[in-house]
């Protein structure tokens, strides 16, 4: 393999807490086997309490992770058509879901958000409603992917406008309604990019429920940074104990899915082998070895495979 040649490899860990919740109405499917073309993770966080949203959430995750399980490897063929796909997934989910409220009129109000990605030859592709969040480090600099559907962007703009106090834009209390949501009818807002984003060696990709807005931006970029050379599971670790150390007494569900990008080490078949010498001047060089220690020689790279 060429040194210039980026060949990425995939850590990936997910965590939960349920918070001050009396239930868990978040849901989290990975699928990133080590060394496939094709992997993706999907986070939901349910809404509607008594009115579902456990089983709101769980319809969404399965009927995202169902599409793209089965078509996902028909877009390795065409990767210009994977936000389609991922779309046409998002689809699928929020008409299972009105399909649920159909036969079950008393669960009417459920419903859900949702951020789910793709990972394809090196790059990173995804779709979200809602205000669930997707997170990149790179380099130390955090930074947000995708859309926030909710009222927080417009109660910071006022803030920013000097209309109100960054206090009282932090408090507010309709910071988290959302404009955006699976409810089984129109999708007012979506984002799914259609160009992807292409990962570097050492990348960070987070995605996770809106529980983890307990802890502040800066806070969550300092974890990352600090946790960024340990492996996926410790670092979705640390992200979970810093919401429980918030210490929020309304603790909403938190689900975290990390996903560490990193350029495996070359393997002793891609280092190119030094040019070998004739073979009669190779043999009369152990054989020389052999009479100095007693017996017969043994090249190194035999011994070091021996060891190891």
């Amino acid at each position: 393999m060429p040194v210039d040649t980026f060949d990425p490899r995939y850590d990936v860990a997910t965590a939960q807490s349920q918070g001050r919740r009396e239930r868990q109405e978040d849901a989290v499917a990975v699928s990133c086997p080590q060394g496939a073309e094709f992997g993706f993770a999907v986070v939901s966080d349910g809404m509607g309490g008594h009115a579902a949203g456990d089983l709101a959430s769980r319809i969404i995750v399965a009927e995202i992770f169902a599409e793209l399980t089965l078509r996902g490897r028909a877009a390795l063929a065409a990767p210009e058509d994977l936000s389609e796909l991922l779309k046409a997934s998002v689809e699928t989910a929020n008409a299972s879901l009105q399909a649920q409220i159909d036969a079950y009129p008393d669960q009417s109000g459920m419903g859900g958000t949702v951020v789910a990605t793709s990972l394809v030859d090196g790059g990173l592709q995804w779709v979200s409603v809602g205000d669930s969040l997707l997170y990149l480090l790179r380099d130390g600099m955090l930074k947000r992917l995708n859309d926030d559907h909710s009222m927080g962007p417009q109660i910071d703009l006022m803030a920013r406008n000097g209309m109100i106090d960054a206090e009282t834009a932090r408090t507010h209390p309709q910071r988290n309604c959302l404009t955006s949501a699976l409810t089984g009818k129109d999708i007012p807002e979506l984002d799914c990019p259609a160009r992807r984003l292409d990962l570097e060696d050492g990348d960070l990709v987070v995605l996770a429920s809106d529980g983890l807005q307990s802890v502040a931006e800066e806070d969550i970029a300092s974890i990352l940074d600090k946790a960024s050379h340990l492996e996926s599971r410790e670092i979705a670790t640390a992200l979970i104990d810093a919401v429980t150390d918030a210490g929020d007494p309304e603790q909403d569900n938190t689900s975290v899915v990390v996903i560490r990008v990193y350029q495996p080490e070359a393997r002793p078949e891609d280092v190119p082998a030094p040019m070998a010498a004739p073979a009669r001047q190779r043999r009369s060089i152990w054989a020389a070895l052999g009479g100095i220690f007693g017996r017969p020689g043994l090249p190194a790279t035999a011994t070091a495979k021996q060891e190891g």
